[in-house]
């Protein structure tokens, strides 16, 4: 898989609104306030694109990005990720 300088700074962007959307659904924060978001995004887009090629059939995509895919799989992410990082006494 090789990614062009544009299709990363396209990828950026939607990683951004995808983990804030995430996060949004999920109801929990990413820790790392917007760079968490980022990065949560980015692990979604490398996880549905690069490593399971995944997409629902007839779903939008951007620059090979499918959305509703991307955004599920950072909901997951975002609910994982809290969990595993803050501590409820």
């Amino acid at each position: 898989m090789e990614v062009t300088a544009i299709q990363l700074i396209v990828w950026i962007v939607i990683a951004a609104l995808v983990g804030i959307l995430g996060e949004v659904i999920a109801g929990r924060r990413a820790p790392a306030g917007i760079l968490g978001a980022v990065m949560v995004g980015l692990f979604a887009i490398f996880l549905i694109v690069g490593f399971f090629h995944f997409h629902i059939a007839g779903e939008p995509s951007i620059e090979g990005v499918p959305l509703v895919s991307t955004i599920i799989a950072a909901i997951m992410l975002v609910v994982v990720w809290s969990s595993i990082s803050y501590r409820r006494p």
